[in-house]
Formats: C-alpha cells, sequence, structure tokens
C-alpha cells in the first residue's frame, strides 16, 4: 500500500556547512524542492565568486518534480536559483511576497523574463498542494528578515516538520511572533520527522532579540557627535527598518549607500514592509547639512573589497571620505572565512581615527538563528520520532543531535547525514539508503561548472609557488627560453642552469628522434626534478615544444 512506502529526504547543500541550502523530498513519483541557496568561496578557493548545488539528481528526474516552496529570501537560500531555475522544468515556484519579490529582481538581472517562471505568492497560514502527495503547511517563524517560514509536510507515510531559519524572537519588529501553536499542535498529531536549523547549537542560553539590537545602536547614534554609518547584511530587513526609525528619531537624514541594500529597501518598501516617514538622499543631495544630521547605512559588512565601507576604510570612495568625528558600526558577525577580510577594514578604521562600535563589546548585532534553550523548546513542542540535524557543520549538527537526545522526549533515532544521502524515513524506520551526486558548482565569473577542484589546486600553487613556463626549440638549433611569475629566481646562475638541463634533454630528444610528446613529458620531469632539488620550491611548472 502507498502508505507503508517511505519518503526520501535528499539535502542537495545544507548538510555540514552553512549555505546552498537545498531540499529534494520525493515520494514515489514526485518530488518537491525546497529553497535553492548558494555559499560563498573560502579564502582558499581562489578567483571563485558563488558556490551553487550540483543538482544532477534533479536533472536526471526532472519529469517528477512537482513544485519548489522557497523558506525565505536569503542568499544562502534563494541565491542559486537564477542558475537552476534554467536548467530544470517550469513548475510553481512558492513564496511569501518578500521571497518572490527579491528572487524577481534577481532573475531579471539574469534576462529570465517573468514569464519565464511560475511564481505562486502564500501568506500567513497557507496551504500548498504539490502533486498528488504533498500538502504543505507554512508555519511563521521569526528570523532576520520578513516572511521567513517553516512548514509542516504531510505526506502518505507521515508528517515531516522544517523548521527553516528560525531564532524565537519575544520581540520582532514586526510584531510577528513565530507561529509556536502550529508546531505544538503538529506535535500532538505526531510528526514523523523534525528537520531543525543548527547554526547555534553549540551556544547556551537564547538569541537576543531584534529589539535588544535596536536599542544597542540608539545609544550609539544618540551619543554620536558626528556622522554615524552603519554596515550589516543587505538583507537584514528588520535592521535596516529599525536603523530608519532611530534615525527618524534623532532627526538624521539617511543617505543609504551600496547597490544590494538599496536593491533589498526597494523591493521591502514596495511591499509595504519597510516603512519611512521620509524618501531617502543621496551623497549628492546632503547640501549643507551638518555632521549630526546624517546616518549612512552602508554595504561592506563582510569586508567586500567593492563594498561601501571597505572603500570608505580604505580611502577611494569616489563621494565620501571619513574623519574624526565620525562613528562606524559594524551590525554584523563575520561569516567564517570574512574575519580576516573584516578585522583589516577595522583596523584601517581606526586608523583613520573614527569611533568603531562592533560585537561582541558592544550590543549592536544578534544571530537571526536560536540559541540551545530555543532549539530545545522547538524539540518538546514536536515530539518527532526522528531527527535531522541541517543548516551547520558537523559540528553544529553533532551539538544538536546531542541536545536532542537529552530532552524531556528524545527522538528515537538521530541521523548526521551529508549531501547527497537518501535518508529514508517512514513511522517505523529512518535510515540512509544510498547516496546521489552532490556537492559544489563553481561560479567564476560568465562560467558555471566550468572549474574544478584540480583548477582551484593549480591556482593555489601558483599562487604559493609562481609559475615557471620552459619553452624548447628544437629546430634547426635546439635552444631554450623561460619565464617566470612568482618564482624566485636566484639569479642568472640558476636561469642558466636551468637552461641548461633543458637544452640537454632538447639535444638528446633530438638526437635520439624521440616523439615531441616524450620529449616534453622528460622535460617537465627534469626540470622539476631540478628545480626542487636546488630551491626547494614546485611551481607549477609548463613545458612548451615549438618544433
Amino acid at each position: 500500500m502507498a502508505q507503508n512506502l517511505p519518503v526520501e529526504v535528499i539535502a542537495l547543500g545544507g548538510m555540514g556547512e552553512i549555505g546552498k541550502n537545498m531540499f529534494a523530498f520525493r515520494y514515489r513519483d514526485e518530488i518537491l524542492i525546497v529553497d535553492g541557496g548558494l555559499a560563498f568561496p573560502d579564502s582558499n578557493m581562489l578567483g571563485i565568486d558563488l558556490i551553487i548545488p550540483r543538482i544532477d539528481y534533479l536533472q536526471q528526474n526532472a519529469a517528477l518534480i512537482k513544485g519548489w516552496i522557497l523558506t525565505h529570501g536569503h542568499e544562502d537560500h534563494i541565491g542559486a536559483m537564477p542558475y537552476i531555475i534554467p536548467r530544470l522544468p517550469k513548475v510553481p515556484i512558492y513564496g511569501a511576497p518578500l521571497t518572490l519579490g527579491l528572487l524577481g529582481e534577481k532573475l531579471s538581472e539574469f534576462g529570465i523574463k517573468e514569464s519565464d517562471v511560475d511564481f505562486q505568492i502564500f501568506r500567513d497560514d497557507a496551504q500548498i498542494k504539490v502533486g498528488k502527495y504533498f500538502v504543505v503547511d507554512m508555519i511563521r517563524m521569526t528570523h532576520s528578515i520578513p516572511d521567513n517560514f517553516g512548514m509542516i509536510i504531510r505526506t502518505p507515510a507521515g508528517n515531516i516538520v522544517h523548521t527553516g531559519d528560525f531564532k524565537l524572537d519575544n520581540f520582532p519588529s514586526d510584531g510577528k511572533l513565530s507561529q509556536l501553536e502550529k508546531l505544538a499542535a503538529a506535535g500532538d498529531e505526531g510528526v514523523m520527522l523534525l528537520i531543525s536549523d543548527s547554526t547555534n547549537a553549540e551556544r547556551p542560553g537564547t538569541t537576543p532579540s531584534e529589539a535588544d539590537i535596536a536599542l544597542g545602536i540608539e545609544e550609539v547614534v544618540a551619543q554620536a557627535k558626528g556622522r554615524v554609518f552603519i554596515t550589516t547584511f543587505a538583507s537584514q530587513i528588520h535592521r535596516l527598518q529599525n536603523i530608519i526609525y532611530i534615525a527618524e528619531k534623532y532627526r538624521r537624514k539617511v543617505i543609504m549607500e551600496g547597490r544590494s541594500m538599496l536593491k533589498y529597501s526597494q523591493v521591502a518598501t514596495q511591499l509595504e514592509i519597510m516603512h519611512m516617514k521620509e524618501p531617502l538622499i543621496t551623497a549628492d543631495e546632503m547640501g549643507d547639512l551638518g555632521d549630526v544630521q546624517l546616518l549612512f547605512m552602508c554595504t561592506g559588512s563582510q569586508g567586500q573589497p567593492m563594498s561601501t565601507l571597505t572603500r570608505l576604510a580604505m580611502g577611494n570612495h569616489a563621494k565620501l571620505a571619513l574623519k574624526r568625528g565620525d562613528s562606524v558600526i559594524m551590525s554584523s558577525n563575520p561569516i567564517p572565512g570574512n574575519e580576516e577580510a573584516v578585522n583589516e577594514v577595522i583596523n584601517r578604521l581606526y586608523q583613520i581615527g573614527v569611533d568603531v562600535f562592533y560585537p561582541p563589546t558592544y550590543k549592536v548585532h544578534a544571530s537571526g538563528h536560536a540559541s540551545q534553550e530555543d532549539l530545545k523548546v522547538v524539540l518538546d513542542l514536536v515530539k518527532p520520532t526522528f531527527f535531522l540535524p541541517w543548516h551547520g557543520e558537523p559540528r553544529h549538527q553533532i551539538n544538536h543531535m546531542r541536545l536532542a537526545q537529552s530532552g524531556k522526549v528524545p527522538p528515537k533515532r538521530v541521523l548526521v547525514v551529508q549531501n547527497g544521502d537518501i535518508v529514508q524515513v517512514s513511522e517505523t524506520d529512518f535510515k540512509v539508503t544510498g547516496k546521489v551526486a552532490a556537492g559544489g558548482v563553481y561560479v567564476d565569473g560568465l562560467g558555471v561548472g566550468d572549474i574544478s577542484d584540480e583548477i582551484i589546486g593549480d591556482r593555489q600553487m601558483m599562487g604559493a609557488e609562481g609559475v615557471l613556463i620552459v619553452t624548447g626549440v628544437l629546430h634547426p638549433v635546439p635552444h631554450v627560453e623561460l619565464i617566470s611569475r612568482g618564482f624566485v629566481r636566484q639569479g642568472r646562475d640558476l636561469e642558466n642552469s636551468i637552461k641548461g638541463v633543458a637544452l640537454e634533454v632538447l639535444e638528446n630528444g633530438v638526437r635520439e628522434k624521440r616523439r615531441m610528446e616524450d620529449i616534453r613529458d622528460d622535460l617537465y620531469g627534469a626540470v622539476r626534478k631540478f628545480v626542487r632539488k636546488v630551491t626547494g620550491r614546485t611551481p607549477v611548472l609548463i613545458p612548451v615544444l615549438v618544433e
């Protein structure tokens, strides 16, 4: 019977990492997709702009896809959609107004027309029917962006609760609380599987409210004697709204600098999610306003090289310059991998002489994710038979697992899985039964997927050891030319020695009438061995033979 078949739950991203969140839920011959996010590269992924999920499984089973649900508008949940949508069939894409508004803007930048997609807007308390087997009840959850949802996925095999990203904010900026009563009702009805946000599973206590952060920012603004510059994530709509309220209270005109922040604010304002008494002004419209009448909201919370705050800190902004008496509020924490860039910006700001306010010294930022006590609340309300920690690195997932196992009603089984694992779940069983292709696809400029780990390894080696190009001309008389970049040559002696080694290989090859491919291989091996022996270095070596 159909109801005895298990559901397959496949994370194509978001397991063992924070970023590129994407799930495929399969029951019989139907697939429901949840989210399609990106991740940002580590510092050792030289030249890579973005990482998106690998979707081989979805492409191979494209005819089974019945619908796509988006939990909220953060980049790690919708950022990969412009790359993925053209590679999959047109199906209904369900999202809240802000989520689809932000995604629509993003798609238009890629030349994807409104007619190319099937957007279906849902609102609070929506129930969405996807195909024959999936009925999804949306659950509003507080986070750092409005229109954020978790869900109850009802299937013939049983109910699955997916929390989405969340924290339990008792004083959210928009007054809309998490719908914990829906989680409790689901728990009473019976939840086969809980999938829950693990980001802050290591952090004790509860996550501070956005209202607390607004008070911390207001305290700095109230005492500021000059201009105020505030940077935060462009998608932190609640934070941006509170900053605007604070600016209005202290009669400061707001100037917003940064393309992404302007885009998010424009969409939120059009949807009447963000409100302001007076329109924003530009740097060109400051006129003779005094320093105490100005507040700048800008991008650059992660030390991005071309962001507004970074250009200000480096002194190369086209229209603005920081000065003593200015106050800079860093209303964010560095994403892992960005610490060095953020610290560089902060040090530059100190050198300029501005007053810098950043966490944890100042209470100007709070996470959008639940800490341990909030996670316990959800576990206790849902009382799942089985549990799948998600949205975190292995340490976060494992700590979330331990938290669940120590709860009032511990799950019968917890699995810590990796991207691509096929998790089969029914009311009586919960196990990994196989694996699909998963991992990251690198976006480098206009190229999507044409950069491999091997190429990144080459870039790392070139960055660390340099490049040595050895060009050998075979006829009429063998001779050698060298070009090096980033490879420390110890004067002419070393260069002449390398040429001598290479020339001997060429002369032997010509004398013995060896094939060019064999001569090239001999040249590579001999020069590489000699350079390593003499210098201790292993530059990227490129042998080139000319007939």
